[in-house]
């Protein structure tokens, strides 16, 4: 059957697919364009069964808030290079399901799978991209806020965005949220403030000041040991550095052992000496300063410093707060 660059043209309109890949469908499909499509779609799903477990880390990052300032939400869809991640049709792919996300108000992942897109599943829609791309595109990550007082904010090239919420609206909440949203982006918050932080990374962020500490203290010990034997510690800190400078010749022999032996022998006694009670002080002001740093009401803010976020947001109103936030990044 002769298929005219007219059909095939269509069909590329269509579909977004190559002209060689169109041309090929419409030939196996006698010119059934309806038939040419369908036979696109299953060769994208041939492609992303081919590149299942290829790594997709590049794509594009959108976010977005409703008219009404009630919703919004972020969205990552991944392929697998960023030259792909940059095409018009991979962004604006990215862009359609946002939109219809953001314009139904879909909560979550799930429900974004669930749902259909002009007849289209979102599976579809990405299966489509795979054929049209030739690379592994799936949603990475998806997110929504739903709140008193919510905004976005976009990065520059599409690998960075971020979302917030807020409890109410008053009287210049626009600056504010956007300025909150951009040191989201910035600063890369792990909690709302330290309510917000899980436990178990107190936990965690605690026994590693424990620790941190008390090799801290150990080393201050065997410092003033080998000082005292008229040792540099510069010089015999590794096992490497201590055969490089004997190699050099700025230690001897002797040293070197004797300076072993005191690491051994202090170490083991400082351990079994230490004040609990001092380390566990010292703990507790690095926990501080990790929620000072890492938790957003308490980091020092970028417009207002030295006011933290949360003295910033409440200039604006003595009971406003951040309720939720969710900061997307490609890499």
């Amino acid at each position: 059957m002769n298929i005219t660059a007219a059909q095939v043209n269509e069909l590329r309109q269509m579909t977004g697919a190559g002209m060689m890949d169109c041309k090929k469908a419409l030939v196996e499909c006698n010119g059934d364009k309806q038939a040419a499509i369908d036979y696109l779609r299953k060769k994208g799903q041939k492609i992303a069964l081919k590149r299942a477990d290829r790594e997709a880390t590049e794509g594009c990052v959108i976010s977005k808030a409703t008219e009404d300032h009630k919703f919004a939400a972020v969205i990552m869809l991944n392929c697998e290079t960023d030259f792909v991640g940059a095409n018009a049709d991979f962004v604006g792919t990215t862009k359609q399901l946002l939109d219809f996300a953001v314009e139904n108000r879909i909560k979550d992942m799930e429900a974004l799978n669930a749902a259909t897109i002009n007849g289209m599943t979102p599976e579809a829609i990405v299966t489509d991209l795979t054929a049209k791309t030739g690379e592994k595109v799936q949603v990475g990550k998806y997110f929504a806020i739903e709140a008193e007082y919510v905004t976005n904010y976009n990065h520059q090239g599409n690998r960075l965005a971020t979302i917030v919420g807020f409890n109410k609206a008053f009287n210049g909440i626009e600056e504010i949220a956007h300025e909150v949203a951009l040191q989201i982006a910035a600063m890369d918050p792990v909690a709302i403030d330290e309510n917000d932080v899980p436990q178990a990374t107190k936990d965690n962020e605690y026994n590693v000041a424990i620790e941190k500490t008390k090799q801290e203290q150990i080393q201050k010990a065997i410092d003033v040991a080998l000082k005292k034997a008229g040792i540099n510690p510069a010089h015999v800190d590794t096992d490497d550095h201590i055969n490089s400078n004997m190699a050099k010749g700025w230690i001897t022999e002797e040293d070197a052992a004797k300076a072993r032996e005191i690491k051994e022998q202090v170490a083991a006694e400082k351990a079994g000496n230490l004040n609990m009670t001092m380390l566990e002080n010292i703990a507790k002001g690095r926990l501080a300063k990790f929620f000072k740093e890492n938790c957003l009401l308490d980091q020092v803010s970028l417009i207002a410093d030295p006011k933290t976020v949360r003295e910033y947001i409440q200039a604006g109103d003595k009971e406003a707060t951040v309720t939720a936030f969710n900061r997307v990044k490609l890499g």
